[in-house]
């Protein structure tokens, strides 16, 4: 598990027969997860200076493998004790989201990203998303997109900074949104009031 707090952002030394090699201040260790722009990997190989990790090519198909060279956002998973900030973080990409526009405000910038409309109802206004691995809030909701509001740091220590119109990025969807809307759409006949209040009691 994650939270979507990018912990660096590591260097990209190469990517040749499905291994990707980072160099990186995070000591790592044989066999664990760490998110790769928000897909969780495992290390393979550890070296002086960073790690490597394998992307199979069913991985390779489903990422926005051109955010996968020079710089990359890492999160090592959370350990047993970990102080929790931003959000549930399963580190299992949905989809890929293409940016629209990005308009700067002059403290802020709107971030508009396009996903299939399939995944609009696991995107909720003012709920959180992964945006290639980094934690953030939805502010508007649309047929098949959605605004995000990025501040200057964000901006400046992320791939956000590297963004244009038609970049491709991670995304992954909030995992209750998710849970609900498949307990829901699997309930027959509908929900009562009283089991929606139990579902939301669960969370």
């Amino acid at each position: 598990m994650f939270t979507g707090l990018i912990r660096e952002m590591a260097e990209v030394k190469s990517f040749s027969n499905n291994t990707l090699t980072l160099r990186a201040k995070y000591k790592a260790g044989i066999g664990d997860s760490i998110a790769i722009n928000g897909a969780c990997l495992t290390v393979i190989k550890v070296n002086s200076d960073g790690f490597s990790v394998e992307l199979s090519p069913e991985s390779q198909k489903i990422l926005a493998m051109e955010n996968y060279k020079n710089k990359v956002h890492i999160e090592p998973a959370m350990s047993m004790g970990d102080k929790f900030e931003g959000h549930i973080v399963q580190g299992h990409v949905d989809t890929l989201g293409t940016v629209t526009s990005i308009k700067n405000n002059g403290n802020s910038y709107d971030v508009f990203i396009k996903v299939e409309s399939k995944f609009i109802p696991f995107i909720v206004p003012k709920g959180s998303i992964t945006i290639d691995g980094v934690s953030l809030t939805v502010n508007e909701v649309f047929k098949d997109s959605f605004r995000l509001t990025i501040i200057p740091h964000t901006m400046k220590e992320t791939l956000f900074s590297t963004y244009k119109v038609g970049s491709h990025v991670n995304v992954e969807t909030d995992m209750f949104a998710r849970y609900v809307a498949h307990i829901l759409n699997h309930q027959k006949p509908s929900p009562s009031w009283d089991d929606l209040d139990k579902i939301s009691s669960l969370y």
